[in-house]
Protein backbone atom coordinates (compact mmCIF):
# COMPACT_ATOMS: atom_id res chain seq x y z
CA UNK A 1 0.00 0.00 0.00
CA UNK A 2 1.37 3.50 -0.66
CA UNK A 3 -0.23 5.52 1.86
CA UNK A 4 1.41 9.07 2.92
CA UNK A 5 3.51 8.88 -0.68
CA UNK A 6 3.32 12.53 -2.02
CA UNK A 7 2.68 12.46 -6.24
CA UNK A 8 0.75 11.00 -8.56
CA UNK A 9 2.19 7.91 -10.15
CA UNK A 10 -0.04 8.79 -13.52
CA UNK A 11 0.47 4.89 -14.55
CA UNK A 12 4.19 5.49 -15.50
CA UNK A 13 7.34 4.27 -13.99
CA UNK A 14 9.59 6.96 -11.80
CA UNK A 15 11.57 7.98 -14.39
CA UNK A 16 9.05 7.99 -16.74
CA UNK A 17 7.16 10.42 -14.71
CA UNK A 18 10.17 12.84 -14.18
CA UNK A 19 10.47 12.63 -18.35
CA UNK A 20 6.43 13.69 -19.05
CA UNK A 21 6.25 16.37 -16.35
CA UNK A 22 9.54 17.54 -18.14
CA UNK A 23 8.48 17.78 -21.29
CA UNK A 24 4.76 19.29 -20.30
CA UNK A 25 6.66 22.04 -18.40
CA UNK A 26 8.92 22.78 -21.74
CA UNK A 27 6.10 22.61 -24.43
CA UNK A 28 4.39 25.40 -22.13
CA UNK A 29 7.73 27.59 -22.16
CA UNK A 30 8.07 27.21 -25.58
CA UNK A 31 4.41 28.13 -27.01
CA UNK A 32 5.80 31.57 -26.27
CA UNK A 33 8.59 30.92 -29.07
CA UNK A 34 8.28 32.94 -32.18
CA UNK A 35 6.44 30.54 -34.70
CA UNK A 36 5.79 31.84 -37.84
CA UNK A 37 5.69 29.62 -40.42
CA UNK A 38 6.14 26.76 -38.42
CA UNK A 39 3.96 23.82 -39.61
CA UNK A 40 3.19 22.53 -35.97
CA UNK A 41 2.66 26.24 -34.21
CA UNK A 42 0.92 26.58 -30.81
CA UNK A 43 -2.88 28.01 -31.05
CA UNK A 44 -2.58 29.89 -28.41
CA UNK A 45 0.59 31.41 -26.50
CA UNK A 46 1.22 30.46 -23.06
CA UNK A 47 -0.86 27.88 -22.83
CA UNK A 48 -1.62 23.96 -23.17
CA UNK A 49 -4.62 21.58 -23.24
CA UNK A 50 -3.80 18.56 -21.20
CA UNK A 51 -5.43 16.13 -18.59
CA UNK A 52 -6.25 17.58 -15.10
CA UNK A 53 -4.06 15.00 -12.96
CA UNK A 54 -0.86 16.14 -15.67
CA UNK A 55 -1.78 19.89 -15.04
CA UNK A 56 -2.02 19.18 -11.55
CA UNK A 57 0.83 17.65 -11.24
CA UNK A 58 3.08 19.63 -13.04
CA UNK A 59 2.11 22.92 -12.35
CA UNK A 60 5.05 22.89 -8.96
CA UNK A 61 7.51 22.35 -11.57
CA UNK A 62 6.76 25.49 -14.07
CA UNK A 63 6.20 27.86 -10.71
CA UNK A 64 9.46 26.85 -9.65
CA UNK A 65 11.63 26.98 -12.80
CA UNK A 66 9.82 30.58 -13.04
CA UNK A 67 10.33 31.36 -9.59
CA UNK A 68 14.45 30.90 -9.97
CA UNK A 69 14.06 32.91 -13.51
CA UNK A 70 12.47 36.15 -11.15
CA UNK A 71 15.17 35.76 -9.02
CA UNK A 72 18.23 36.13 -11.31
CA UNK A 73 16.70 39.48 -12.93
CA UNK A 74 18.15 41.83 -10.88
CA UNK A 75 21.98 40.41 -11.08
CA UNK A 76 21.27 40.39 -15.34
CA UNK A 77 20.25 43.88 -14.68
CA UNK A 78 23.22 44.71 -12.94
CA UNK A 79 25.48 43.14 -15.02
CA UNK A 80 24.50 44.75 -17.88
CA UNK A 81 25.15 48.41 -16.59
CA UNK A 82 29.27 46.46 -15.72
CA UNK A 83 29.34 45.65 -19.17
CA UNK A 84 30.92 47.66 -22.42
CA UNK A 85 29.06 48.47 -25.70
CA UNK A 86 32.10 47.17 -27.92
CA UNK A 87 31.86 44.22 -29.91
CA UNK A 88 32.68 40.91 -28.41
CA UNK A 89 36.49 40.41 -29.79
CA UNK A 90 37.59 43.73 -30.66
CA UNK A 91 40.49 44.94 -29.20
CA UNK A 92 38.24 46.89 -26.48
CA UNK A 93 36.61 44.21 -25.72
CA UNK A 94 40.04 41.69 -25.09
CA UNK A 95 41.26 45.16 -22.77
CA UNK A 96 38.04 45.30 -20.82
CA UNK A 97 38.43 41.11 -20.43
CA UNK A 98 41.68 41.23 -19.09
CA UNK A 99 40.67 44.44 -16.52
CA UNK A 100 39.52 44.59 -12.71
CA UNK A 101 36.08 45.57 -14.67
CA UNK A 102 35.69 42.13 -15.94
CA UNK A 103 36.16 40.22 -12.53
CA UNK A 104 33.69 42.75 -10.93
CA UNK A 105 30.95 41.52 -14.05
CA UNK A 106 32.11 37.95 -13.36
CA UNK A 107 31.07 38.46 -9.70
CA UNK A 108 27.56 40.09 -10.41
CA UNK A 109 26.94 37.61 -13.23
CA UNK A 110 27.80 34.48 -11.57
CA UNK A 111 24.13 33.92 -9.82
CA UNK A 112 22.26 34.23 -13.03
CA UNK A 113 24.38 32.16 -14.72
CA UNK A 114 23.74 29.13 -12.09
CA UNK A 115 20.64 30.47 -11.70
CA UNK A 116 20.05 29.29 -16.15
CA UNK A 117 22.18 26.47 -15.26
CA UNK A 118 19.85 24.82 -12.40
CA UNK A 119 16.75 25.56 -15.00
CA UNK A 120 18.83 23.77 -17.48
CA UNK A 121 18.84 20.44 -15.13
CA UNK A 122 15.18 20.71 -14.43
CA UNK A 123 13.87 21.18 -17.87
CA UNK A 124 16.89 19.71 -19.84
CA UNK A 125 15.49 22.10 -23.26
CA UNK A 126 18.30 25.00 -23.96
CA UNK A 127 15.43 26.77 -25.59
CA UNK A 128 12.65 26.79 -23.56
CA UNK A 129 15.29 28.29 -20.89
CA UNK A 130 16.08 30.79 -23.19
CA UNK A 131 12.72 31.87 -23.49
CA UNK A 132 11.80 31.58 -19.69
CA UNK A 133 14.53 33.77 -18.38
CA UNK A 134 14.54 36.53 -21.53
CA UNK A 135 10.77 36.91 -22.30
CA UNK A 136 8.74 34.89 -19.31
CA UNK A 137 10.36 35.94 -16.46
CA UNK A 138 10.58 39.79 -17.28
CA UNK A 139 6.71 39.97 -17.05
CA UNK A 140 6.43 38.14 -14.00
CA UNK A 141 8.75 40.20 -12.23
CA UNK A 142 6.71 42.20 -10.48
CA UNK A 143 4.37 38.95 -8.86
CA UNK A 144 5.38 37.20 -5.48
CA UNK A 145 3.48 33.82 -7.06
CA UNK A 146 0.87 31.99 -8.63
CA UNK A 147 2.19 32.10 -11.60
CA UNK A 148 0.33 29.88 -13.52
CA UNK A 149 -3.49 29.00 -13.86
CA UNK A 150 -5.52 25.82 -14.55
CA UNK A 151 -8.97 26.03 -15.90
CA UNK A 152 -11.01 22.58 -16.44
CA UNK A 153 -12.96 22.13 -19.66
CA UNK A 154 -16.41 21.11 -19.84
CA UNK A 155 -16.06 18.90 -22.63
CA UNK A 156 -13.82 15.41 -21.37
CA UNK A 157 -11.31 13.67 -23.72
CA UNK A 158 -12.63 11.22 -26.53
CA UNK A 159 -11.97 8.09 -26.32
CA UNK A 160 -11.03 7.31 -22.21
CA UNK A 161 -13.12 10.52 -21.43
CA UNK A 162 -10.66 11.69 -19.20
CA UNK A 163 -11.21 15.16 -17.46
CA UNK A 164 -9.05 17.36 -19.38
CA UNK A 165 -7.99 21.41 -18.46
CA UNK A 166 -6.07 23.98 -19.79
CA UNK A 167 -2.47 25.13 -17.98
CA UNK A 168 -1.87 28.77 -18.91
CA UNK A 169 0.33 31.55 -17.80
CA UNK A 170 -0.97 34.19 -15.59
CA UNK A 171 -1.04 37.84 -17.16
CA UNK A 172 -1.64 36.20 -20.71
CA UNK A 173 -5.07 35.60 -21.27
CA UNK A 174 -6.04 37.83 -18.20
CA UNK A 175 -10.02 39.46 -18.58
CA UNK A 176 -10.10 42.88 -17.38
CA UNK A 177 -13.48 44.35 -16.06
CA UNK A 178 -14.21 47.53 -16.98
CA UNK A 179 -16.31 49.59 -14.47
CA UNK A 180 -18.76 52.41 -15.55
CA UNK A 181 -18.21 55.66 -15.23
CA UNK A 182 -19.81 57.70 -13.01
CA UNK A 183 -22.18 60.09 -14.45
CA UNK A 184 -20.78 63.90 -14.35
CA UNK A 185 -23.24 66.28 -12.84
CA UNK A 186 -22.13 69.98 -13.23
CA UNK A 187 -22.32 72.48 -10.88
CA UNK A 188 -24.01 75.27 -10.52
CA UNK A 189 -22.04 78.76 -9.56
CA UNK A 190 -22.29 79.48 -6.40
CA UNK A 191 -22.63 83.38 -6.43
CA UNK A 192 -26.07 83.07 -8.30
CA UNK A 193 -28.07 82.00 -5.41
CA UNK A 194 -26.65 85.14 -3.80
CA UNK A 195 -27.57 87.64 -6.33
CA UNK A 196 -31.20 86.13 -6.68
CA UNK A 197 -31.64 86.58 -2.82
CA UNK A 198 -30.29 90.23 -2.56
CA UNK A 199 -33.08 90.42 -5.32
CA UNK A 200 -35.74 89.31 -2.91
CA UNK A 201 -34.82 91.00 -0.48
CA UNK A 202 -34.87 94.17 -2.10
CA UNK A 203 -38.94 94.07 -3.28
CA UNK A 204 -39.27 92.95 -0.14
CA UNK A 205 -37.93 95.87 1.76
CA UNK A 206 -39.69 98.58 -0.73
CA UNK A 207 -42.89 96.91 0.11
CA UNK A 208 -42.30 97.58 3.83
CA UNK A 209 -41.33 101.02 3.30
CA UNK A 210 -44.20 101.70 1.05
CA UNK A 211 -46.97 101.28 3.89
CA UNK A 212 -44.80 103.47 5.99
CA UNK A 213 -44.74 106.24 3.91
CA UNK A 214 -48.96 106.18 3.22
CA UNK A 215 -49.22 106.03 6.86
CA UNK A 216 -46.90 109.31 7.53
CA UNK A 217 -49.12 111.11 4.62
CA UNK A 218 -52.46 110.21 6.20
CA UNK A 219 -51.50 111.42 9.32
CA UNK A 220 -50.11 114.67 7.88
CA UNK A 221 -53.22 115.60 6.07
CA UNK A 222 -55.67 116.22 9.42
CA UNK A 223 -52.86 118.17 10.75
CA UNK A 224 -52.96 120.49 7.24
CA UNK A 225 -57.12 120.55 7.50
CA UNK A 226 -57.35 121.45 11.05
CA UNK A 227 -54.52 124.85 10.33
CA UNK A 228 -56.60 125.80 7.42
CA UNK A 229 -59.97 125.62 9.10
CA UNK A 230 -61.64 128.79 10.72
CA UNK A 231 -62.37 130.20 13.40
CA UNK A 232 -65.93 130.27 14.72
CA UNK A 233 -65.55 134.27 14.98
CA UNK A 234 -64.46 134.30 11.23
CA UNK A 235 -67.29 131.75 10.65
CA UNK A 236 -69.95 133.93 12.07
CA UNK A 237 -68.91 137.22 10.49
CA UNK A 238 -69.39 135.67 6.90
CA UNK A 239 -72.89 134.24 8.25
CA UNK A 240 -73.85 138.09 9.09
CA UNK A 241 -71.18 140.28 8.33
CA UNK A 242 -73.80 143.27 9.38
CA UNK A 243 -73.92 142.18 13.13
CA UNK A 244 -69.93 143.09 13.88
CA UNK A 245 -70.93 147.04 12.79
CA UNK A 246 -74.53 146.90 15.32
CA UNK A 247 -72.24 145.62 18.21
CA UNK A 248 -71.97 148.53 21.59
CA UNK A 249 -68.60 148.99 21.59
Amino acid sequence: MRHRRRGRKLGRRPKHQRALLRNLACALFLTERDSEGEPNAPKVKGRIITTLEKAKEVRPLVEKCIAIACRALPHEEAAEQLEPDTERGSAMWRKWRNSREWQEWNRTIAPAVAARRRVLRLLGDKQAVRILFDEIAPRMADRPGGYTRILKLAHPRLGDAGRRAILELVGKHDRVRRRAEKPAFEKEPEEEPEEEAQEDVQPEAAAAEAPEQTVDEAAGEPSETTSEQPSEDEQAARRHPGEETNRPA
